[in-house]
């Protein structure tokens, strides 16, 4: 199906942010006063969902603005220390030059997010950022309406299991990446409408025209 917009998250789907998270997490969770994340701990933390997540951590819930906020502040300090995943530029590009809108959904910063994305931020038509944890289906419902497009049109692009039923709130298609914070088969368990273990498959599945043009090209320069 084609889209005529998606919607991508930042951390663990476009920016390698994960070995940052497991460096900064126990400091927050002293200064925030919920369970430290051991080494064993990663892996199980990675197969729940955010409920279970703040459950297992004992997080209480009326902290969670507040370590979002220290949290948006630690990134902005860190922001050398974040890069992008290979293939995110060519991707993005590729999207947007194949009539694709992209939009940015993030709890983090709209600051931070174009800091962490570089040139590539010129090519978002619509940021809504600092999102809470469970605040992503009304920034999707509104960045939809901004962009004009139908939900039929629309897709979500996340690495955790929240980003897709985020999307299915919101009745959009959604689509999950492996290289993210969420283990793979904790995404495959909620049956995403499309499951990305490469950058470029998200290319293939969004702009499959663009894909043909390239093939056709690598043909005739290998035929000339």
């Amino acid at each position: 199906m084609p889209y005529s917009l998606a919607i991508f998250d930042l951390d663990g789907t476009l920016t390698d942010s994960f070995p940052w998270f497991l460096r900064t997490i126990n400091d927050v969770a002293d200064r925030f006063g919920f369970r430290r994340v051991a080494d064993e701990d990663i892996e199980g933390l990675r197969h729940a969902s955010s409920r279970e997540i703040l459950s297992r951590l004992e997080v209480p819930l009326w902290k969670l603005p507040a370590i979002a906020r220290h949290a948006r502040r630690l990134k902005a300090e860190a922001a050398a220390e974040i890069s992008l995943f290979a293939g995110v530029e060519t991707m993005l590009r590729t999207l947007a030059e194949g009539g694709v809108q992209l939009a940015m959904v993030t709890s983090d910063s709209e600051a931070n997010a174009r800091e962490k994305l570089g040139d590539c931020a010129t090519l978002f038509a619509h940021f809504d950022c600092a999102a809470s944890l469970f605040g992503k289906p009304a920034k999707f419902r509104r960045v939809i309406r901004r962009a004009g497009v139908e939900p039929g049109k629309v897709i979500s692009i996340g690495d955790e299991v929240r980003d897709i039923e985020a999307a299915r709130t919101v009745g959009i298609a959604c689509g999950a990446v492996g290289w993210g914070y969420a283990a793979p088969a904790a995404l495959r368990a909620m049956a995403p409408d499309h499951m990305f273990d490469q950058m470029d498959e998200i290319v293939w599945t969004l702009c499959p025209g663009a894909v043909a043009r390239m093939s056709e090209a690598i043909s005739g320069n290998a035929g000339g």
